[in-house]
């Protein structure tokens, strides 16, 4: 009996050394999360840090083949960049993959269908970036209407002519200004414009808006837009329907006087025709965040025409909005690991 009794106790004592190492490590367990870019913004790993252990590819930026190593095991991943986003990534990610939040707004390089299928919890940062992007939409209006890089190579070459007729540019008061899709970046570039005593706002959309009439502007067809305009805005997402909208034909509908402003996604605009529409004076002038492919090659002829404002990308690029679109993604995931109601979660319906 005795030797029983040491028996139990002993396989009891087991039991409570098991059970205590089991809670402990739960207690200890921290979650994996993988932040695709190292150079992320701090402030938004830092909210991370608290509760998880974060891990980054080692180059930056990384080739998407160096992300994909990495997604095995890991709870959630903070997507950013443009690398492709799709049912790949969830397969490998599987059966611990729980959440991905990207650092974006644009969502055209995601897979929305694959992840709608799986019904797989998605963030973004919509929002947060409208006003820095409308600001450098205006910026880029300014400079192609008024030959800022034609000026600026004038100067380079020693060709810098004082006459009366050199160098005239367009006037904004009075003008037309076109927004093709009056979203909230539309919305944001419409506020900006009130300062400018522009003489007519108009936009068009799959349909009208009660935020066109709050801005005073009016809605109408895209063919309506592009032959009145003095000043072209695309602000709409990259899509089937929208790409290539920009092409030979709707710029020739286009005055040869007008200003074209993309800051939305290059592959909206051909590109090709947009060269030669600048080249040929089918359009006064173009400025444009954004191109294709992305980087731009140094050598590509767009970089070579005097009447185009390029800029590589840089909408969003301002410490606070970074700062900001950093700390919603990792709210975003830690409310998707927890299965709460993301801050920014994408509509799949849209």
């Amino acid at each position: 009996m005795y030797t029983l009794m040491i028996f139990i106790r002993l396989i009891l004592m087991i039991a409570v050394i098991m059970c205590s190492s089991a809670m402990a490590t739960k207690k200890d367990w921290r979650p994996k999360i993988l932040v695709t870019n190292k150079e992320t913004p701090t402030k938004g790993v830092d909210i991370l840090k608290q509760k998880c252990d974060v891990i980054f590819p080692e180059n930056a930026p990384a080739t998407r083949e160096e992300i994909l190593k990495l997604v095995p095991g890991v709870d959630a991943i903070m997507w950013v960049g443009h690398h492709a986003l799709n049912g790949e990534v969830l397969d490998l990610g599987a059966p611990t993959l729980r959440t991905i939040s990207t650092m974006s707004a644009g969502m055209d390089y995601v897979d929305l269908e694959e992840f709608k299928r799986r019904d797989f919890p998605l963030g973004y940062t919509p929002s947060v970036l409208n006003d820095a992007v409308a600001d450098e939409a205006i910026g880029l209006m300014i400079a192609a209407g008024r030959r800022f890089h034609e000026g600026r190579l004038k100067i380079d070459n020693s060709q810098w002519y004082l006459g009366p007729q050199w160098m005239l540019g367009k006037d904004i008061k009075g003008s037309t200004v076109g927004i093709i899709g009056l979203g909230e970046i539309g919305q944001a570039i419409a506020r900006r414009l009130k300062g400018f005593e522009i003489g007519q706002l108009v936009y068009t959309g799959r349909k009208p808006k009660p935020a066109g009439d709050t801005l005073g502007a009016k809605f109408v067809t895209q063919a309506e837009l592009l032959k009145e305009s003095d000043y072209v805005f695309i602000a709409v997402p990259l899509n089937n329907s929208t790409r290539h909208m920009i092409n030979e034909s709707t710029l020739k509908q286009m005055k040869p006087t007008a200003v074209l402003i993309n800051i939305a996604r290059g592959e909206i605009v051909d590109q090709d025709a947009l060269v030669n529409a600048l080249k040929n004076g089918t359009i006064f002038s173009a400025g444009l965040d954004v191109m294709t492919p992305e980087p731009l090659p140094a050598d590509n002829e767009l970089l070579k025409l005097p009447n185009a404002v390029i800029v590589p990308h840089l909408g969003s690029a301002t410490t606070r909005t970074r700062d900001d679109m950093s700390v919603i993604a990792a709210h975003n995931i830690l409310a998707g690991m927890e299965g709460s109601p993301m801050l920014a979660p994408y509509p799949y319906s849209k």
